[in-house]
This record gives C-alpha cells, structure tokens and sequence, in this order.
C-alpha cells in the first residue's frame, strides 16, 4: 500500500463542524467550490467529501482508508468496518443525535404495535425495518427523499426521524413514541487498511489529535504566581480537570500554579483567587489535552 491515506470527510450537516475540529486538531482543511476534493495541509493524506449517509459503505470497500461518519449510519448500511474510536461533536452540541419514532399529537398511536399495517417514512429503512421486526409488527417502510416531518398524517401515519434538539418535530406538531438508536460520530477505518503498519499509526495519530481537540473544548489554562503560605487556601480555590502542577520559584517564599479549568467558571475562579493572595494570572487557550 501507498504512504498516502484516503480519508472521508461528511458532507452535509457535519462538514463545518468536522472542518472546525480538524482545525483545532492541527489539521487545515479546505473546501474548493463545486469540488469534492477538499485540500489538506498534509501531504500523505488525500480527502474527499462524501455524503455521511455513504461514509461506511465507502469505507468497507476500501475506496477509502478511512472516514467520519454516525454510528447510526454504520448501523443503517450494515457495513463491516472497523471502529477507531467515538468523537463526541455535532453540528449542534455534544449530545447524541437520537432516532425517534414520531406521530403527530393527535394520533391515537401510543406504541409502535399501533402502526401494525400502517405507513413510516424514514430515510433510515433499514434501521426502522429492524426494529420493526425486533417488535413483531409488519408496517410499509417508505424512504422519504426529505422534509420527513411534514409527512404525517396525510402521506405516512408516522415518521422514524433524527433530531438533536427535538425542536423541528415541535414545531411540526410531532410527539415522540420511542426512541431506536441513540448516535455519536465515529472514525471508522477498512479493516485492510488498518492491518497496514503505516495507515494504522498515521489512523491513530489522528484519533489522537482529534480526540485531544475535543477533550480541550470549553476548557482554559490558568497560570499564576502564588505565596507558599497561601497555597492550600488557592488549591482549595481550584476546580481543576487534573492535580494542579506546582513549581518552586527563585524566590522560595513563592509557587507558580499551573492548571486547567472549565471555560464557564474562569470570571468567578479569577477573582477569587486574586483575593486569596495568588498574582500574575494568567489564563490561556487550551488546542488540545492529551492524556
């Protein structure tokens, strides 16, 4: 095998939030307009821009070395495909993406042994088959090319449907009967590819970096000089991710604190602290924790 890995990038709903965490990654990817070849600052690896929909077929087939793309996906095609490791992002927020099986608010449907005979459209076919069966109800499955929640009641009894929120099926007057499959992003390699030396350290060295961009998210560094007589009063001050690193300084009567710590808390620690005794504070923008 070549020294170049071919690598899937979503299109769609989770292009820019890829783009933004390959970015904090250390990684420069840019999208040519009309192009599905988006250009990376690496030289031994080549993207392409496929629906995510697509990602686990492509992946299996080893048209592609690797890819991102949803459990839920992977599950719907049925792909034998090698999971790398969960990345816990979204268009949206860091909670999982959830397919419901939906009707509207009026329906008399309170469980999905009511759709018995009954119409679903859904994009995910066989993911709603499957589940259909694992109920023991024979219902037509529809795939539906779009704007699946404006199909209840008059061209589907009931929708199978992903949401982030739930803010749309509200606004479509959909209520929630159950929930199929909870789904997070995932790199995901061909299990070919992945016995190669080369691909596999170059795959894991990018899970490294990736899952290191999403564990600094919403976090900061905090850096300050402190005296050695207050030292456990700012400790105690420290609402840290991991053990304050404490340095001796040239003064021996001073510590300089080192530590990270939620984003959001920062304007209420800072004070704190200053009057607690600590000076010099300084907080910084965390790319990356790597444990």
């Amino acid at each position: 095998m070549s020294n170049v890995l071919q690598l899937g990038i979503p299109a769609g709903s989770l292009q820019d939030a890829t783009s933004e965490l390959f970015q904090r990654a250390g990684y420069r990817i840019t999208f040519r307009s009309r192009s599905y070849v988006p250009a990376i600052d690496d030289d031994e690896i080549e993207c392409l821009l496929i629906r995510a929909q697509e990602m686990a077929r492509y992946v299996e087939n080893g048209i592609l070395d690797v890819g991102l793309t949803g459990l839920d996906w992977i599950v719907e095609t049925g792909a034998d495909v090698h999971e790398v490791t969960e990345l816990v992002f979204s268009k949206v927020s860091r909670r999982p993406v959830r397919w419901v099986l939906c009707v509207p608010e009026n329906s008399p449907v309170q469980s999905v042994k009511d759709l018995e005979g009954k119409t679903i459209a859904t994009e995910a076919v066989g993911l709603t088959q499957s589940y259909l069966r694992k109920h023991g109800v024979q219902a037509k499955v529809e795939f539906s090319w779009g704007a699946t929640e404006v199909k209840p009641p008059r061209l589907a009894d009931a929708i199978v449907e992903v949401t982030e929120t739930g803010s749309s099926l509200r606004a479509n007057n959909l209520r929630v009967v159950d929930e199929l499959l909870q789904s997070t992003p995932r790199l995901i390699a061909n299990k070919q590819a992945y016995r190669d030396p080369w691909k596999r350290q170059k795959i894991d060295d990018l899970a490294l970096m990736l899952n290191g961009a999403i564990a600094a998210e919403g976090r900061a560094g905090l850096m300050m000089n402190v005296p050695r007589e207050k030292l456990p009063d700012i400790l105690a001050l420290l609402p840290a991710l991991q053990n304050p690193t404490v340095s001796s300084l040239a003064d021996e009567n001073w510590v300089d604190v080192i530590t990270i710590v939620e984003e959001r808390v920062i304007r209420h620690v800072i004070p704190r602290l200053k009057a607690a005794g600590a000076r010099g504070i300084v907080e910084y923008p965390l790319n990356k924790i790597i444990d």
